[in-house]
């Protein structure tokens, strides 16, 4: 049986408890059958920025600004941002 087939078995079924219990989706959602939606991560502070204000926190893949100064022969320390704090 394929997982498409298995996957409409399954919806159906449950459509059918619903009907049979007189349930509806919001009646789910409130009961807690459902996971909360995992929270948006924050931004990281910028580590690094250029004289055009543009900024990269270190985290994922070095920005093209970057990326381009850096094959043109500047160091990605020459970007760091310095704490005043």
């Amino acid at each position: 049986m394929s997982i498409e087939i298995e996957r409409a078995q399954a919806i159906a079924w449950v459509r059918i408890q619903m009907a049979q219990h007189g349930l509806t989706l919001a009646d789910l959602q409130a009961a807690g059958c459902f996971a909360e939606p995992a929270p948006t991560p924050l931004p990281g502070a910028v580590r690094h920025r250029n004289a055009q204000g543009q900024g990269w926190d270190g985290r994922g893949a070095m920005p093209d600004w970057l990326q381009r100064a850096v094959n043109a022969g500047q160091t990605v320390e020459h970007f760091r941002v310095v704490s005043t704090t």
